[in-house]
């Protein structure tokens, strides 16, 4: 060996001992870090083969063998190199230095035959990758195996076929063509490989080979398990499979604890591949049941039992016919089966009906044993209570809970509604002088509750032929009643109770009915339900009234309706003339959580009744009771204490967003009132975005009639003032604070859409703000604050460009265009700067289509301008200057050498065509095209170019402008 040769091995195992073991006593990291980089280095480059394959080889006379870890990483790099592309290891080795290469493992994996077995695993791995590289590597690697020892020849038998099991990881470069030729010639040597294992089975000689016989068992199996899951045995008879001596080795291996696991795993795949086999199998299954199931429950060793259950079940799986045959073995089988396809192939047979009986009843005692060791698995072992006094369940356990549900279906279906409940209660509680086990009677009630639950959802996908008849209607709506009170249930008997209603709902006006939906809606003050389960009960109840065809009725039911949850949030208010109560946290906390409930499920009524309004079936009498009842309350709760709540806030305002947008125009005369409540809690509690959101809702109902332009601007100005929306004054706040930037921008946006000419003139500073900091807002990291701000500056764009088209012929001082092109001609360089910074970072590619449309809309009123004699606001010269501003005042290390001087010409040309594009969508029929604007050339070359800066930008750092 040459003086570099060995240095490079010196280098070599000193960077492995550095990695391995920290670098010495003190454990520099530097120093692991420093052994690691090198490694990576030394493994891409061509040495690596050579010093590789020579610390495999046997040392000279004289020299000690390399340590352990160092002829594992040597193994290891050989093997990855051989599965990386020529281009990552370093260059492709030559035919000659292939062969050398084979023939270097094969030596180091006879040396190795007795160990290390990972290194040994390692070796045969590399050779198994570059027999699947080379064109018949396989048959050139069977040729050569015969000359190795037994042991090397089993790990090398047993990593192969993993080859084509799956692709190792790592393993690139290899096509399909590559990986299905290698498969054909693996396969074509598989009865040699299942003779090799035969013998090898048959060896009885302890420790013939070095290896001890129960290791050499083990390692038989674990070879046989890769064949069989490449189809080994797929041409063979399935007489000669199911007496095929390995297949009984592999059952022998049940009975010895070394080797169990691996048996399990050969028995389950050999099933799940061979729909002969569980034939077979099953006639073994009573010497498995009293042999080695019946010892293991008694030993509790839940290896065994968990082995022995996923193999009987997966033969259940495989066969059910078999299984469902009734034979004795069958029945051993079914006292282990814990899935439930038995019990479907039963209850889903075509075989006659006294047949599917005699089967139902020969296993009603193993169904109904089953249901007894379910009900105390699923028993809750802990004492742990929350905060709200309920006890813990884990979330394991709470899982299996879940999972049961199809199965305790089955169960009942299989045993009977009578005898399950019966099974159920035959606890004996009643007995005095028993003390009660609540974990019994709770784990019960939750298996009655989960089969509620699931008849709960047949009724509601049934709904149409169950409610066609009226003797049906009353017991159903019994039955849901009683599911909603269960919290299992519940969400399933909500949405029986709507489907129900809703096909059922002429039947719903009979006296005794009306009563059972009153008695749910009145036992929702208890609030355990969850809000989306009461709105969608209410909004159930909320339709069937609707149809109740005697007016007086329907007016007074709805009123009923809504006053049941008018108290919780009457109690609440009461709490600020007791002040006693806010002393107390928890009985506060539950008068707040019952309000809230009860102002989600008066804006369920509300939202509901706005189809029933549209289509005339309720009257404006029964609209202004309603509103009569609603309006006060909300008044009264929106001047308390209690909106300094988020929840409770959030919820008023969902409230009065949904009868707003139901009761339009009988709103009208409370607008002042509306707003004036919304605007002052608002500056009185500032992260509260719901009075924002709600306040637009007012806006887009009413802004655009007249009379209420000098409210609408007093709500702007009143909304904008709030300190909170004065300092979103750059990105990092827009991030602190995204929800509000959505909230205000929807606001505005909102506000110049739908008020009148005049409401835009007379808040034109208002505007000018809001345009300066929703193109702040466009720079912030946050998706959803950036996108609603972008929306907000198209909105005002878009209207610019209306206001434009419309009085361009004899443009006025005080029309909104003028007003609309000076703030423009004020903001379009800061706009053109953020839209920029906006482009740069990982959040760019969300923002290309919304910046592109900003820029095509900018250039569009630029070159509309250009043309009249608005041209001494704002023109096209104003968008030349505002891009080359823009552009020179981006730090140099942003941008590109030279990208700076070719961007303004080749933007400028681009948003040229772009206008073009957008201002012809905007004339004659083009108009009621939507986005036509997008579809022509200019419009997409633009977009283009937009995504290709902000894709070549991703990874600049995201600044904020000057």
């Amino acid at each position: 060996m040459d003086a570099e040769a060995s240095e490079l091995r010196a280098r070599l195992a000193a960077a492995v001992h550095a990695l391995n073991h920290g670098g010495g006593h003190h454990h520099d990291p530097s120093a692991r870090l420093a052994a690691n980089q090198w490694l990576l280095a030394l493994q891409r480059s061509p040495q690596a083969w050579g010093v590789a394959t020579s610390l495999l080889a046997a040392p000279p006379p004289g020299h000690p063998p390399p340590p352990a870890d160092l002829l594992f990483f040597a193994a290891q790099m050989l093997r990855r190199k051989i599965q990386c592309p020529p281009a990552a290891a370093g260059g492709c080795p030559t035919p000659q230095e292939v062969a050398h290469l084979l023939d270097a493992l094969l030596l180091a994996a006879g040396r190795f035959c007795l160990g290390p077995p990972r290194l040994l695993t390692q070796i045969s791995l590399a050779l198994a990758a570059l027999a699947l590289r080379a064109e018949g590597g396989v048959d050139g690697l069977f040729a050569r195996m015969r000359h190795l020892p037994d042991p090397a020849v089993m790990e090398l038998l047993t990593v192969l076929p993993e080859e084509v099991v799956q692709d190792q990881s790592g393993d690139t470069g290899v096509d399909a063509a590559a990986r299905c030729r290698f498969t054909r010639e693996l396969m074509a040597h598989a009865p040699a490989v299942l003779e090799f294992l035969l013998a090898q089975s048959e060896n009885t000689a302890a420790a013939a080979d070095g290896v001890p016989l129960h290791e050499r068992n083990r390692r038989i199996l674990r070879c046989l398990l890769s064949w069989v899951r490449v189809g080994c045995f797929s041409e063979m008879p399935a007489a000669a499979l199911a007496a095929h001596p390995l297949l009984t080795f592999a059952f022998n291996s049940l009975q010895v604890s070394f080797s169990f696991d691996v048996a399990v795993e050969v028995m389950t795949e050999l099933v799940s591949h061979h729909q002969d086999l569980p034939q077979a199998f099953l006639s073994k299954m009573p010497y498995i049941r009293e042999a080695l199931l019946l010892p293991a429950l008694a030993n509790r060793s839940e290896k065994t039992i968990a082995g022995l259950v996923c193999l009987m079940s997966e033969v259940g799986q495989a066969a059910p016919a078999l299984v469902a045959e009734g034979s004795v073995q069958a029945l051993a089988l079914a006292d282990a089966l814990l899935r439930c396809s038995l019990a479907h192939f039963i209850l889903d047979s075509d075989a006659q009906t006294e047949k599917r009986n005699a089967a139902q009843e020969i296993f009603s005692p193993v169904f109904s044993s089953l249901l007894d060791a379910l009900l105390f698995r699923a028993q809750i072992d802990t004492d742990v209570h929350g905060t709200d006094g309920e006890l813990c369940i884990p979330d394991g356990l709470a899982q299996f809970r879940m999972n049961l549900e199809e199965l305790l279906v089955d169960i009942c279906l299989l045993l009977g509604a009578p005898a399950y409940i019966n099974k159920l209660f035959s606890g004996g509680w009643g007995l005095a002088s028993q003390s009660i086990p609540w974990k019994e009677v709770e784990v019960r009630m939750y298996a009655l509750s989960m089969v509620y639950k699931s008849f709960g959802d047949v009724i509601g996908s049934y709904s149409k032929l169950l409610a066609s008849s009226q003797s049906n209607i009353k017991p159903l709506l019994l039955f849901c009643a009683s599911g909603i009170l269960k919290s299992i249930s519940s969400n399933a008997c909500s949405l029986a109770l709507r489907k129900l209603c809703e096909d059922g709902s002429s039947f719903m006006n009979e006296p005794q009915n009306l009563e059972i939906l009153f008695w749910i809606s009145e036992g929702m003050d208890a609030g355990n339900l969850r809000i989306e389960d009461e709105e969608e009960i209410i909004s159930a109840i909320t339709h069937a009234l609707c149809s109740v065809l005697d007016k007086e009725l329907r007016k007074s039911s709805l009123a009923r309706l809504l006053c049941s949850s008018y108290t919780a949030v009457e109690k609440l208010i009461d709490i600020d003339r007791d002040q006693s109560l806010r002393q107390n946290p928890a009985a506060y906390t539950e008068a707040l959580n019952l309000a809230v409930h009860g102002l989600y499920r008066m804006g369920a009524l509300f939202g509901h009744l706005a189809t029933s309004i549209t289509s005339s079936l309720i009257d404006d009498d029964t609209v202004l009771v309603l509103l009569g009842i609603f309006w006060p309350l909300l008044e009264r709760l929106s001047r308390s204490s209690h909106m300094e709540n988020v929840s409770l806030s959030a919820a008023a305002c969902r409230s009065l967003s949904s009868a707003i947008h139901s009761c339009g125009q009988h709103f009208q005369i409370l607008l002042p009132k509306v707003l004036e409540c919304l605007s002052t809690n608002f500056l009185l509690f500032q992260r509260h975005d719901c009075f924002l959101r709600t306040a637009a809702s007012v806006i887009e109902e009413f802004g655009h009639k007249e009379e209420y332009v000098a409210l609408c601007v007093r709500t702007f100005e009143a909304l904008s003032s709030a300190a909170s929306i004065s300092t979103l004054n750059s990105s990092y706040t827009c991030d602190q604070e995204p929800d509000l930037v959505e909230a205000y921008a929807n606001f505005t946006s909102t506000f110049i859409r739908c008020c009148p000419k005049e409401a835009i003139v007379a808040s034109g500073s208002l505007l000018e703000l809001s345009f300066q900091k929703a193109a702040i807002c466009s720079t912030a990291m946050h998706r959803g604050a950036a996108l609603a701000a972008m929306s907000y500056m198209s909105c005002f764009l878009d209207v610019s460009l209306a206001a434009a088209l419309e009085s361009r012929e004899h443009p006025s001082d005080g029309s909104p265009g003028v007003v609309l092109a000076q703030i423009l001609a004020r903001c379009g360089e800061g706009l053109m700067s953020n839209v920029l910074y906006a482009l740069l970072g990982v959040s760019a590619l969300s923002r290309v289509h919304k910046s592109a449309t900003i820029l095509q809309q900018l250039a569009a009123v630029c070159s509309l301008c250009e043309r009249t004699t608005w041209k001494a606001i704002i023109s096209w010269d104003s968008l030349c200057r505002w891009l080359q501003s823009a552009v020179k005042s981006m730090p140099s290390e942003y941008l590109r050498q030279g990208e700076a001087e070719m961007i303004v010409p080749l933007w400028l040309n681009v948003l040229h065509d772009a206008a073009s594009d957008y201002l012809h969508s905007r004339t004659g029929d083009n108009v009621r095209n939507n986005h036509a604007y997008m579809q022509g050339k200019g419009g997409r070359t633009l977009k283009r170019i937009v995504r290709d800066f902000a894709e070549s930008h991703r990874n600049a750092p995201m600044p904020c402008p000057s």
